[in-house]
């Protein structure tokens, strides 16, 4: 169960994981909250159920305002719902499933609506710390999602910590677990390398240094302290001979966009700051960066610091800010205090200045990666859990 078809960091962890799941010839039926670019990658692998929109009326406008005035229109409304959630249930014939997967507690807004039957496993892969919580969660449907929860897989240390503490989760039924398929991902790498450099398109000149950033246009990400970083970067080192651009990948058009290019403007940096949308040729841009800069004030582990290592760049990211800094550490890249721009700065221009330590800690990063997280054993790791769960 997924909450959107999106192209980001969980749902493409999904995606990949249903992948390895398939080539185990495990069977599967994806429910989703809503569809999204990734769609029909989905339903590539297995058959989706997408969960259909709230209706506009009940019976109809006119009809709609008399059952209000007659205060029959919630008892209407409720036997709508009804019938749509045993549509829903017959699609995805829940009496024969043996486990439920659901990835992020986003989705248990439908979760909560899904009668699965008690001796069903519930598997929870947990990607969202306090800050997403908030925002697309609603505490009963999280309370709910969480006691009917069998086994709590969390992708750091970090995460784990949180539902533990903040949730009151059982540490005995948490397990660390992160799924990459990095053979796809290094495959990808090489070829996003071998085809022509899509910067210039940008006017970057062919000797601009790089500074990288990526993922949604949301407070949470940063995107703001991004600019304010490099205003500071930029204002540091006046090389014009070398200079540094800043790049972020995934700014859609909308209002947020529009703030942000509004500060770029008035910074003076339009030409040294570059707002870039949603794409999926991100790794063009990353695999061409000299330095990743992860300035979300929350991010439980993401897909983009792994997709930066394995292209071997450097990460500079915050503490306190999610499972980063459990894999950058002091030879991946640089850990700085939580919203300490001045040091976040300090960090890029040492790495922009020493094209050595850039090159060897871009390679230790992806050196880790390939190390902890073999995507063959990750699949292994879940299937033996699926397993043993479906053993009781």
């Amino acid at each position: 169960m997924g909450h959107d078809a999106n192209r980001a960091g969980a749902q493409l962890v999904l995606l990949n994981l249903m992948r390895l799941l398939k080539a185990e010839s495990i069977h599967m039926h994806l429910l989703l909250g809503d569809g999204g670019p990734l769609l029909n990658d989905y339903r590539a692998i297995c058959p989706v159920t997408i969960w259909p929109s709230p209706d506009r009326y009940v019976m109809g406008a006119l009809t709609d305002k008399v059952l209000g005035k007659l205060g029959l229109w919630e008892q209407f409304h409720d036997r709508q719902l009804e019938a749509r959630r045993r549509e829903i249930q017959a699609q995805l014939n829940l009496d024969s499933v043996d486990l439920v997967l659901v990835n992020t507690v986003t989705s248990g807004r439908w979760f909560g609506q899904l009668a699965i039957p008690g001796r069903t496993p519930v598997v929870t892969f947990v990607h969202e710390l306090a800050m997403s919580v908030r925002l697309y969660t609603r505490p009963d449907e999280l309370d709910y999602l969480l006691r009917r929860t069998t086994q709590l897989l969390a992708v750091s240390k970090a995460t784990a910590r949180y539902y533990e503490q903040q949730h009151g989760f059982d540490p005995a039924r948490i397990m660390l677990y992160t799924l990459i398929d990095t053979p796809s991902l290094e495959r990808n790498v090489q070829v996003a390398r071998e085809q022509p450099n899509i910067y210039p398109s940008l006017g970057l000149p062919a000797n601009a240094l790089i500074v990288g950033g990526c993922g949604n246009a949301e407070w949470r990400k940063g995107n703001d302290l991004f600019i304010s970083i490099a205003r500071q970067v930029i204002g540091r080192d006046p090389n014009t001979e070398q200079p540094i651009h800043f790049v972020w990948v995934g700014v859609p058009p909308g209002p947020l966009h529009d703030d942000l290019l509004d500060d770029i403007q008035k910074a003076g940096l339009a030409n040294r700051v570059h707002l870039i949308p949603p794409t999926p040729d991100v790794l063009r841009y990353m695999s061409r960066f000299d330095v990743f800069l992860l300035c979300s004030r929350e991010d439980p582990y993401p897909l983009v610091v792994f997709e930066a290592g394995l292209s071997g760049v450097p990460v500079v990211c915050f503490e306190e800010a999610g499972g980063s800094p459990e894999l950058v550490e002091t030879d991946g890249g640089f850990v700085v205090p939580y919203l300490d721009l001045d040091a976040m700065s300090s960090r890029v221009l040492d790495l922009l200045h020493q094209p050595e330590l850039r090159e060897k800690m871009g390679k230790r990063l992806g050196q880790k990666i390939l190390k902890r997280h073999p995507a063959k054993q990750s699949v292994e790791t879940l299937v033996t859990l699926f397993d043993k769960l479906t053993r009781r």
